[in-house]
């Protein structure tokens, strides 16, 4: 639905919709906020209200940015972030100096002899676009909110009745904002916290590794273990420090990585008044993750009881082990050999070797003799 304009194609905002219209207008906003993936929808929808060229939604913080677009615009977005524009694009940056509360136009930014001659407005521009109407905000999970729609360049800019028109919608836009970063929290928190009831120290990382939520169990194991730095989570010990970075660093290069390296695990010896622990670095992948508050990591750190050789289930749970892979695992630290393994599986010595490989894989380990000391607790290989 288009707004009604006179023959300047000026658009009066008055008569735009109903108030019925609005009310569904502002619930799909809503909606959205709870689940992530109507975004594009909602945005196509808003855009296609002022006769616009595309809807983004850009959330960013001190780790990352991410973006969500209407299916018109997905693909200039795609080649606006991927060839480096994003970085050189001057609209934030005078959005927040102009500390409008508001949507507010080019014009409000930019003169007229900036708009010719900036690059990224030329780089819009070949593609017909150059006109946008935007805003900004910040939410308390510490990230920054923008909506931008942008508008075919023949049309010409975006005039007041359409910022009027979206000035109305902005509080909903800011409220569901706020409502999907406190549900993002409230997520991490219930995921951390849930580990509590089965006596396990666990956090929830974001972005590149800061500390987003915390149960008190791992609360405890601060500042001795490990530290929140504003950069990420920090371990004490430099060495069990180093292979925790590299397991962010590989979290960060592949977020869907093979079934092999999906979770790192990291040993760390004991000390006379400390039981060995192993820490388990974990991806939260998208379907648990939330727009606004992006969960990126789970962080559980597991005791080793030296008394008690882990049953397979538990194995597999702390490695993400396949039910084969985790009766290997534990027959391996029950001392069996691959051979009566093969046999009371019913598989071939070659299959146990292969399920042996993967259980390496998955544990960070490459010798049998590791294995039984890292699962049964006898002695933790050293973390260099």
């Amino acid at each position: 639905m288009l707004l009604p304009h006179d023959r300047f194609g000026r658009y009066d905002c008055g008569h735009m919709i109903s108030s019925e219209e609005f009310q569904l207008l502002t619930d799909s906003i809503y909606e959205a906020a709870v689940v992530p993936e109507l975004w594009p929808a909602v945005l196509g929808r808003l855009s296609g209200l002022i006769d616009g060229a595309g809807g983004v939604l850009f959330t960013t913080n001190l780790d990352r940015m991410r973006w969500e677009a209407s299916p018109d615009i997905h693909d200039t977005m795609v080649e606006f972030l991927r060839d480096g524009w994003a970085e050189k694009n001057p609209r934030p940056q005078r959005m927040r100096e102009s500390a409008l509360l508001g949507f507010a136009s080019d014009h409000d930014h930019f003169t007229p002899e900036e708009l010719a001659s900036d690059p990224v407005y030329e780089f819009y521009r070949r593609r017909g676009l150059g006109w946008a109407v935007g805003t900004m905000f910040d939410v308390p999970s510490g990230d920054t909110i923008i909506f931008s729609f942008e508008r075919r360049h023949a049309i010409g800019p975006v005039d007041r009745s359409v910022i009027e028109f979206f000035d109305r919608l902005r509080p909903h836009l800011a409220r569901s904002a706020l409502l999907a970063a406190r549900r993002g929290l409230e997520r991490a928190r219930a995921m951390a916290h849930a580990l509590t009831e089965v006596g396990l120290p666990a956090a929830v990382l974001r972005g590149s590794g800061r500390l987003y939520a915390a149960n008190a169990l791992f609360e405890a194991l601060v500042p001795e273990t490990c530290s929140d730095r504003l950069e990420r989570l920090v371990f004490t010990d430099p060495a069990i420090d180093r292979l925790f970075a590299n397991g962010l660093e590989m979290l960060a290069r592949a977020p869907v990585v093979a079934a092999g390296r999906s979770v790192c695990s990291i040993p760390i010896p004991a000390r006379h008044d400390r039981m060995p622990m192993i820490v388990h670095l974990l991806p939260v992948r998208r379907t648990a993750q939330d727009f606004f508050s992006q969960a990126s990591a789970l962080v559980v750190i597991t005791p080793v009881d030296r008394t008690v050789v882990p049953n397979a289930e538990l194995i597999a749970g702390l490695f993400d082990l396949t039910p084969a892979e985790a009766r290997v695992a534990r027959g391996v630290v029950a001392g069996l050999t691959l051979d009566v393994i093969g046999r009371d599986a019913g598989v071939t010595r070659a299959t146990v070797r292969n399920q042996l490989k993967a259980v390496f894989a998955k544990t960070g380990l490459n010798r049998q003799v590791d294995l039984v000391a890292l699962l049964a607790g006898l002695a933790l290989p050293s973390a260099d």
